[in-house]
């Protein structure tokens, strides 16, 4: 799972924000990393994805759980690669002295769903209800709006079920599983799209989800039509529509899908790092191509390369299945 997310983010992180069709034009298809701008080899290095992420994982790692304001405090106290808006606002409220706690700008963006997936790690051996506290608290800190907060909470708990599947689920299961998690988390609050053919809807996002994907698939577009047609930027209306239809149609293939998600999106270093994130939990490290896993950089912050590998061995020696444990959830790394 975590390889996964360190993965998918950074195969799409040198062509980040592109048009699908420029990115093609200027790139071909990309099924490996692309030489990097600022370091010049072609090799995996992050983007804030990965890095916040891992910054959550480094925190899980000495606290055991979310404690918001430490956590608020360690994303304030590094560079962050590549900063989004609304982190950014996040920041700029903590510098102002406001408590933690009101910190968190009202926005839809993805920057909560792309870090999230590390939270559900101290719970797998326990399972208990304090995972969705912290899910919502880890989520909330930057981005405090109920789409957010409920993708975050429907995206864990779909991760949990992944880990301890035995093969991947139908391509039904994707969409419907997620409205059945999200749609009373959510609840009716319009998120009007920014783009996309039809700028007119309004609605909750569970409910795009279930109207817009499931009409893509029974037409059998491809990736590229598909996520076209509602944008497949960095606003949960395009993000979630977008990782939902990938997975629908490409879970079964790990390296598949997080091409997919690299080449046919525009947001789409969070696209393949959440999509990254699925398959690696559904099918485990040994299904992620060897040549990703080996050219990843493992950077967190300046200098600290490798970091990142290190970060996940210990989170599987402290969070992973110890002997005598009987949950599925624990059976991968």
């Amino acid at each position: 799972m975590l390889l996964g997310l360190a993965v998918g983010d950074s195969l799409g992180n040198t062509s980040e924000s592109m048009t699908p069709e420029d990115r093609g034009w200027r790139f071909g298809e990309i099924r490996d990393y692309l030489p990097h701008p600022f370091h010049g080899d072609a090799r995996g290095y992050p983007s804030d994805d990965t890095q916040i992420a891992a910054w959550t994982l480094e925190h899980l790692l000495e606290e055991g759980c979310i404690e918001p304001e430490c956590l608020a405090e360690r994303f304030a106290g590094s560079h962050i690669f590549g900063i989004g808006r609304t982190v950014r606002q996040f920041l700029r409220n903590l510098g102002q002295g406001l408590a933690w706690s009101e910190c968190g700008p009202d926005s839809a963006g993805n920057g909560a769903l792309m870090r999230i997936a590390p939270v559900l790690l101290p719970h797998l051996t326990t399972g208990t209800p304090a995972l969705w506290a912290d899910v919502v608290l880890a989520a909330a800190l930057t981005h405090n709006n109920r789409a957010s907060t409920s993708a975050c909470l429907a995206y864990t708990a779909m991760l949990w079920e992944l880990l301890g599947m035995e093969a991947p689920p139908p391509a039904s299961w994707w969409v419907t599983r997620y409205v059945k998690l999200a749609a009373d988390l959510e609840g009716e609050g319009p998120l009007p799209p920014r783009g996309g053919a039809d700028p007119q809807w309004r609605g909750p996002l569970w409910r795009f989800v279930a109207e817009k994907v499931p009409r893509a698939l029974d037409e059998k577009r491809d990736a590229r039509a598909a996520c076209d047609t509602w944008h497949s930027g960095a606003f949960l209306l395009e993000t979630v529509p977008s990782l939902l239809f990938i997975l629908s149609r490409y879970a079964h293939d790990p390296e598949e899908a997080i091409v997919r998600a690299v080449n046919d999106t525009r947001d789409n270093d969070t696209i393949a790092a959440l999509v990254g994130a699925a398959v690696g939990a559904l099918h485990g490290a040994s299904r992620l191509p060897a040549r990703w896993q080996e050219a990843l950089s493992g950077c967190t912050r300046q200098g600290d390369e490798g970091h990142y590998q290190r970060l996940v061995g210990e989170a599987f020696r402290r969070f992973g299945p110890v002997e005598g444990t009987g949950g599925s959830a624990t059976r991968r790394n």
